[in-house]
């Protein structure tokens, strides 16, 4: 008898259940309508928000979400909202945020499957609703609000109502967010851990305001360095004194850079020693860049090359593993290296080597290796069994 079942066993049953088939099953008896309402099955909760019949993912239908905002508000502590790129759907989570008084929310994120959806709404619009959610919650913990209109002002009331509390802020591709809102941040939110910012953000007062002696020890910076109309926007260099204040007050701080630029936009970056951990190239880069990245680099734990055209990376994956004596992870696809140089690539760096992805296309076979040779000469190295990755043939 399904209505027999414990009470616990139905709740965590409920918890695995996606929203539909949860409304549904609560339809069966009074005793799963009972496990329905129960606090603990509200704490987390994904609004999903589209406007298209042809969308990926199946909406919230409005009457559940009326029932929730009724009925189960004062319960949400963990809260996203998943919005396709219409404007309808973005005004959606707007209007939901908006009625979120009797809350105490703890994670908050706003989640755009495509541009430009939240950019579209009114900003005034969108501040007044996101900022209900600042004053009533009083205890944010992690909040990821990236591609909005958020403002300085809006993180002032951030801060003012949270900041005993906030521990990770990621806004990344927030336009009108600057470095003072950020500064705010930094100033007031003593428990702040991760931060992740778009790079026109970053500056050497931001740094140095994170590395002053009554303020946090960051855990993660997070820095998105994206280009969207290539040869607008001038990107300016960061001082190594900046980088070294806020490594001497968090020494044990990951700087995680996402590069999304074309290689005539690289010019100022990695010209000083610059304490980034985890380095991600998402477009082309160019042979100097990497070069150095070997130089300049000496904290680098993780690098992943997604492109760089025709020319090989011998020397320079070889100067990485010469100076990077960190790194530990490494991820190539649609660039070239002779297999005698990722040879000598992997027996520099050695068993410390524990994560190695390379596409079997990216290694360029020579005189003293094959490709099925350098199966068995790597893994000798790495002390375990590895092959290149190979693109499924569909």
């Amino acid at each position: 008898d399904w209505g027999s079942l414990p009470h616990h066993v139905v709740l965590r049953i409920f918890q695995y259940l996606p929203l539909i088939d949860r409304a549904r099953a609560s339809s069966v008896c009074r005793k799963w309508n009972e496990v329905f309402h129960v606090p603990d099955l509200w704490r987390k909760f994904e609004f999903e928000l589209n406007q298209s019949a042809t969308s990926y993912f199946k909406s919230t239908h409005p009457d559940l979400i009326q029932q929730i905002i009724k009925k189960h508000a004062t319960h949400l502590q963990y809260v996203s909202f998943k919005v396709d790129s219409s404007t309808e759907s973005a005004e959606a989570a707007c209007d939901i945020l908006s009625h979120l008084v009797n809350c105490s929310i703890q994670t908050l994120g706003l989640i755009s499957t495509a541009k430009p959806s939240f950019m579209n709404v009114s900003k005034s619009h969108f501040v007044s609703a996101l900022t209900v959610v600042f004053v009533n919650s009083k205890s944010l913990s992690s909040i990821k609000i990236e591609d909005t209109p958020v403002d300085d002002p809006s993180l002032k009331i951030l801060v003012a109502n949270n900041s005993d509390t906030l521990r990770l802020l990621k806004m990344s591709s927030c336009p009108h967010v600057s470095s003072d809102g950020i500064l705010c941040v930094a100033d007031h939110c003593q428990g702040l851990r991760e931060l992740a910012l778009n790079y026109y953000i970053l500056s050497d007062e931001l740094l140095l305001a994170l590395s002053s002696e009554t303020h946090v020890h960051l855990e993660h910076l997070r820095i998105d360095v994206v280009s969207e109309n290539p040869g607008e926007v001038e990107f300016h260099a960061i001082k190594k004194q900046s980088w070294d204040a806020l490594i001497k007050h968090s020494p044990g701080v990951n700087v995680v850079m996402y590069f999304f630029l074309y290689e005539e936009e690289f010019e100022v970056f990695f010209r000083e020693e610059t304490p980034v951990t985890h380095l991600y190239f998402g477009r082309s880069v160019s042979k100097a860049v990497l070069g150095r990245i070997g130089l300049n680099c000496p904290r680098l734990i993780e690098l992943v090359v997604c492109a760089n055209g025709l020319q090989t990376l011998d020397a320079e994956l070889i100067c990485i593993a010469e100076r990077c004596r960190n790194l530990t992870s490494l991820g190539l696809s649609e660039c070239e290296v002779s297999c005698s140089a990722f040879v000598d690539f992997v027996r520099l760096c050695g068993k410390r080597l524990t994560h190695l992805s390379v596409m079997e296309d990216v290694l360029v076979p020579d005189s003293n290796y094959s490709l099925e040779e350098i199966h068995t000469e790597v893994s000798k190295y790495l002390g375990r069994i590895w092959s290149p990755d190979v693109l499924p043939i569909w």
